[in-house]
């Protein structure tokens, strides 16, 4: 069964353009991450989707191959889906192009629910939600079910609770943005419109709920920091000091 961890990286990004290419430390952004995803032992292949020539030589130097995507595509997912639309791969993960500090450890962990159930349609990352977090709209919220299967993504405090909570509320996780995709159901998934949902919230995931799709949520005690903002590279690269090495891997 061929897996294939695929890194979209827009390089006109509406917040930050240019995002992929910044300097963390020295060496782009997209060159963390693509150096983080070599790390992952159940990856069968490590790509970049991309539409700028610029982000598509980094990625050759790192050793990786590099797929050109139209630049209006609308969505991560569609980046993906047309790199990899035609090929020989069953399973798809799609690694945020603007997460450097992601490992290995955390990519496998997504593979594995997806290799032992082949019925699994999608598979997501979650880990434990401060109050403050629940509060902020710029922390997806997602709600499961006894089988740790999405119920529900939310941008808003969910669920509504006639209580204050401390830190770590229950009932809800901070959703972390990485999927894993059976291929048969990416391909559905982009060949669908939007959906109300989707659009209210401005999160896809939605869609493939709308869909009946499965997505199982894995729990992790390791808390991602993307890239957003300019302002975000300096806390990155203090999160790096604080690492053992904190240099360039």
């Amino acid at each position: 069964m061929a897996v294939w961890g695929v890194l979209p990286a827009r390089f006109g990004s509406t917040r930050f353009p240019g995002k992929p290419l910044a300097k963390i430390q020295g060496l782009e952004l997209i060159a963390w991450v693509i150096r983080g995803a070599k790390t992952a032992r159940l990856l069968d292949k490590v790509l970049v989707a991309t539409d700028d020539a610029r982000i598509a030589e980094v990625a050759h130097r790192e050793g990786v191959e590099a797929v050109m995507t139209a630049s209006a595509l609308p969505s991560g997912s569609d980046r993906i889906w047309a790199a990899v639309k035609g090929k020989p791969v069953d399973i798809i993960l799609n690694i945020q192009g603007d997460e450097p500090l992601v490992t290995g450890g955390l990519i496998d962990s997504l593979v594995r629910p997806m290799l032992e159930d082949q019925e699994l349609e999608m598979a997501t990352l979650a880990h434990s939600i401060s109050q403050a977090e629940l509060l902020s709209e710029h922390s997806v919220k997602v709600v499961v079910n006894h089988r740790s299967e999405a119920l529900y993504f939310s941008r808003y405090a969910i669920p509504y609770s006639r209580k204050l909570c401390g830190d770590n509320p229950p009932g809800a996780l901070k959703h972390i943005g990485m999927y894993a995709y059976r291929g048969s159901f990416l391909r559905r998934f982009c060949e669908t419109s939007p959906v109300e949902i989707e659009l209210a919230e401005s999160l896809e995931q939605l869609r493939a709920l709308y869909l009946g799709a499965r997505i199982k949520v894995i729990p992790t005690e390791q808390r991602n920091w993307g890239v957003d903002t300019p302002g975000d590279i300096s806390i990155i690269e203090n999160l790096l000091k604080k690492q053992s090495g904190g240099g360039i891997v």
